[in-house]
């Protein structure tokens, strides 16, 4: 009888070891489809953190892989995904109310058994166990509070940030990796080109990524949901950027991957939007048009006609059945009157600028944008922003970067460091209470 090979056994071990560590917390725990679904996403977060640790643990000597076939950029493909899977949906299934500070425990212990024992396909460093803690720092952890955030549905803003960092590994690294490796064809670092160049390729790629960012701030902000479809917002979104078009995110994902093609050199990057464009198009769009119509009924029927999947349009759409935003600017400041009418100059569509003394219930210290959907006001700059949403296609997206996560607050401190800080507006409530009764406001 022939020895069995190390290398095959090590491999095939992997997989049987997820398989069936998964099959017997299924049998004793028996998790529901929700708590499935958060698995999926702590392992799908754990496939670029694992992949991106991979190539740190080469350059820093951690360890590295000694195999042959069956690799995604020197890293064994069954290795990775039985990792990302015990990293990811294990613990998500097994123990979703345990202290994560004992899962972590409880993963390292168990790298210290199985990690030598991989040998001869992994060649551990002298220093290997301090690249494992990064592991459980960047992927295991991360990966485990997603899955909990998503099964208690809570941290909605953290959720969808990780939800947002998870599917742009995937999208922006990961799908590349996998189309050069698959097409066996070459590819140019972009970063060896010359600085200009490098300067265009960073603001190329900002667009889309501004785009997919403030339509996944739009689920959050109005719809009190994320992009996961088993997470999906509560209302219908059709505000911000998708008041231009209706697919942001996809049209995000799919421009990102042409420019990245073309960054590296690679038609195949490219081909890979190629795809996602006409995966969407076809089953994905299907399935998502169904779903929606049957949550949101003739909202979403209108919304569809009015608005194409991919093609942006120049002016935004306004429900008619939704009430009119406000933008409240303070008559008495100077200042603010020359941006209430700076705004209707410009015609703004579905916003009302209104005097912020008119207020019909509280004073204001900021120029202050009411929705009227029953999602959050926004005050200050990000007012602004959301005011420009209101005007065309060109100043949406110059708002959709003041209202960035950290460009808002920064642009915030700069605008009070040169005169907009707030000031108390004299509300007079005899004149708020008219315009309440003549305007229903």
């Amino acid at each position: 009888m022939s020895a069995i090979d190390p290398y095959l056994l090590v491999r095939a071990g992997s997989l049987y070891v997820a398989a069936m560590t998964t099959a017997a917390v299924c049998l004793s725990r028996r998790p529901d489809r929700r708590t499935w679904s958060a698995a999926l996403l702590a392992s799908l977060w754990n496939l670029p953190a694992l992949f991106a640790l991979h190539v740190a643990a080469e350059r820093v000597g951690w360890w590295r892989y000694d195999a042959r076939g069956g690799l995604l950029a020197g890293l064994p493909v069954d290795l990775w995904l039985s990792w990302a899977w015990l990293w990811g949906a294990v613990p998500a299934l097994a123990g979703p109310a345990l202290p994560l500070a004992l899962v972590a425990a409880v993963a390292l212990a168990v790298d210290v058994v199985l990690m030598p024992a991989t040998t001869p396909v992994v060649v551990l460093g002298h220093w290997w166990l301090a690249g494992d803690l990064v592991g459980v720092v960047v992927a295991l952890i991360p990966a485990q509070l997603l899955a909990r955030w998503t099964v208690r549905d809570e941290r909605l803003a953290g959720r969808a940030v990780l939800q947002v960092v998870t599917f742009t590994g995937l999208v922006v690294v990961l799908l590349p990796t996998i189309a050069i490796a698959g097409s066996a064809t070459t590819w140019v670092n972009p970063l060896e080109r010359p600085i200009w160049q490098i300067g265009v390729i960073v603001q190329a790629l900002a667009v889309p990524a501004i785009i997919g960012i403030t339509a996944v701030q739009e689920f959050v902000t109005r719809g009190g949901g994320t992009p996961v479809p088993f997470d999906p917002p509560r209302r219908l979104v059709t505000t911000g950027v998708y008041a231009y078009v209706r697919n942001p995110m996809q049209l995000s994902g799919v421009l990102s991957l042409l420019l990245i093609g073309l960054a590296v050199r690679n038609v195949w990057v490219s081909a890979a939007g190629v795809m996602a464009h006409i995966y969407s198009v076809g089953l994905a769009g299907w399935d998502e048009d169904e779903d929606l119509r049957l949550r949101f009924g003739d909202g979403w029927t209108a919304y569809r006609r009015a608005r194409r999947r991919w093609v942006p349009a120049w002016r935004p759409w306004q429900d008619p059945r939704r009430p009119t935003a406000r933008l409240y600017v303070a008559a008495g400041c100077a200042m603010c009157s020359e941006v209430a009418d700076w705004f209707e100059r410009r015609g703004v569509s579905g916003l009302a600028i209104v005097e912020a003394e008119r207020h019909p219930s509280r004073t204001l210290s900021r120029i202050t944008y009411e929705p009227g959907d029953g999602s959050r006001d926004a005050s200050g700059v990000e007012a602004i922003g959301r005011a420009l949403e209101h005007v065309h296609a060109g100043w949406a997206f110059a708002g959709f970067i003041l209202r960035l996560p950290i460009v808002c607050p920064i642009v915030q401190l700069v605008v009070d460091a040169s005169g907009g800080e707030p000031r108390q507006v004299p509300r007079n409530p005899a004149i708020a209470r008219s315009h309440s009764a003549r305007t229903g406001v």
